[in-house]
C-alpha cells in the first residue's frame, strides 16, 4: 500500500502525540494520513500534517501500568489512556497482532460508543494497513494506540428497546426516530437513545454478517448526501464507524462477525437518532468527478472528517457514494 515509507514516517511523528486534545476532542491525524496514503496521496501527507499540527497535543502522562490482573478497573478511564497504550505496545511486542486483536475485540466491542466511535475507527484504519501492507513497528504501534484509546474511552450502552425495523439497511435507517432533545454533546445525546429499530438481529452466519455490514456501510454513506446537514461532522460516523468494523472483520475469527454486525448497527443507528435532521434535502452534486478527482478535492479541502468519509465512499464504490463525499465538502469548514 505504501512503498515510499511516508506512512511509517507520519505515524512515528504522530505517536509522540496523544489520542485527544482539550480532554475530549479526538486526534484524527493517524486516521486521515492512513486514508490519504491508501488513496494515493502519500506525497501530500506531511504538508497536510503541518496544517493539522495545531490540533495535536503531547502524549499524556501515565498513572500506573495496566496489567493482565488489573485491566478491568482501568477500562473506560480516559485518564489511563497512556497506560492502556503502553499495555498494548507490550502485548503486540510479545504476541502476533491478530492474536491480540482477537482476544480484545469482544472485550472492547460493547464499548465502541465511547469517544464518539473514534477509537474503533482508528483501529479499523490500523488493521487495514496491517492487512494490506508490510508489518512494521510504526504500524503495530498504531494498532496499540488505537486499541489503547478504545480501552480508555470504553463506554457501553444499555440495550435499546426494540422498535419495528425493515428488511433493508437503508429503510431501517429511515425508521430510526430522532431523539426529542437535540442539544448537548455526544455522551449526553447517547444517553437519550433508548429505543432503536431492529435490523439484522437474527443474523448468525459469518458470511451473512459480512454481507449485511457491507449493506449498512453503503446505506449510511448514501444517506449522508441527503441528511448530512443535520450535523455535518457527527453524521459522518454513521458510515465510518461501521466501515471500521467491516475493515476489521477479515482479521478476526468469523465467530465474532455476527456480534460485530450488531454493535455496528447500534452505533450507526444511534448516531442517526442523535443528529439526523427533521427532513432530508435533495442534493445535486456540483458536477461529475472520477474517484481520483474526489480524493484530490477532499485533500484540497483538508477537513479530517471529509477525508475519512471520502475514503469510505471509495470503499463503497458505487455511483451514489461519491456525492456523499462532495456533500461533506460543501457542509464542512476547510482546514486552513
Amino acid at each position: 500500500m505504501d512503498t515510499t515509507g511516508t506512512l511509517d514516517e507520519a505515524l512515528a511523528r504522530l505517536h509522540a502525540c496523544g489520542p485527544e486534545r482539550l480532554g475530549r476532542l479526538t486526534n484524527h491525524a493517524p486516521m486521515a494520513v492512513e486514508a490519504l496514503v491508501a488513496r494515493g496521496q502519500a506525497r501530500s501527507v506531511h504538508r497536510w500534517l503541518d496544517l493539522y499540527a495545531r490540533k495535536l497535543e503531547e502524549f499524556p502522562s501515565g498513572v500506573a501500568p495496566v496489567t493482565a490482573a488489573n485491566w478491568r478497573s482501568a477500562l473506560g478511564d480516559p485518564s489511563r489512556a497512556a497506560d492502556w497504550i503502553r499495555f498494548f505496545e507490550r502485548e503486540l511486542a510479545e504476541h502476533p497482532w491478530r492474536e491480540v486483536l482477537a482476544a480484545w475485540w469482544p472485550r472492547l466491542l460493547p464499548g465502541m460508543y465511547g469517544g464518539s466511535t473514534h477509537p474503533v475507527i482508528r483501529v479499523g484504519h490500523a488493521v487495514r494497513t496491517l492487512l494490506s501492507g508490510e508489518i512494521t513497528e510504526p504500524r503495530l504501534r498504531e494498532l496499540a494506540h488505537g486499541l489503547g484509546y478504545w480501552a480508555a474511552r470504553h463506554r457501553p450502552v444499555a440495550t435499546p428497546a426494540p422498535l419495528p425495523g425493515a428488511a433493508k439497511a437503508a429503510a431501517a435507517l429511515d425508521t430510526v426516530p430522532r431523539i426529542a432533545q437535540q442539544d448537548g454533546g455526544f455522551p449526553a445525546r447517547l444517553d437519550r437513545v433508548r429505543a432503536l429499530p431492529v435490523w439484522a438481529a437474527g443474523v448468525t452466519e459469518p458470511r451473512d454478517a459480512y454481507r449485511h455490514l457491507t449493506e449498512l456501510v453503503r446505506a449510511a454513506t448514501h444517506r449522508y448526501a441527503t441528511h448530512g446537514h443535520g450535523e455535518e461532522t457527527m453524521l459522518v460516523h454513521a458510515a465510518t464507524a461501521p466501515n471500521a468494523v467491516l475493515r476489521t472483520l477479515p482479521a478476526l475469527p468469523q465467530s465474532l462477525w455476527p456480534s460485530s454486525l450488531l454493535a455496528a448497527w447500534t452505533a450507526s443507528a444511534a448516531v442517526t437518532a442523535m443528529y439526523a435532521p427533521a427532513a432530508p434535502v435533495t442534493y445535486t452534486p456540483p458536477g461529475t468527478f472520477t474517484p481520483e478527482e474526489v480524493v484530490e478535492r477532499a485533500l484540497a479541502h483538508g477537513d479530517e472528517h471529509v477525508i475519512k468519509l471520502t475514503d469510505t465512499a471509495l470503499d463503497v464504490g458505487d455511483e451514489p457514494a461519491l456525492p456523499a463525499a462532495l456533500r461533506s465538502m460543501e457542509l464542512s469548514v476547510p482546514l486552513g
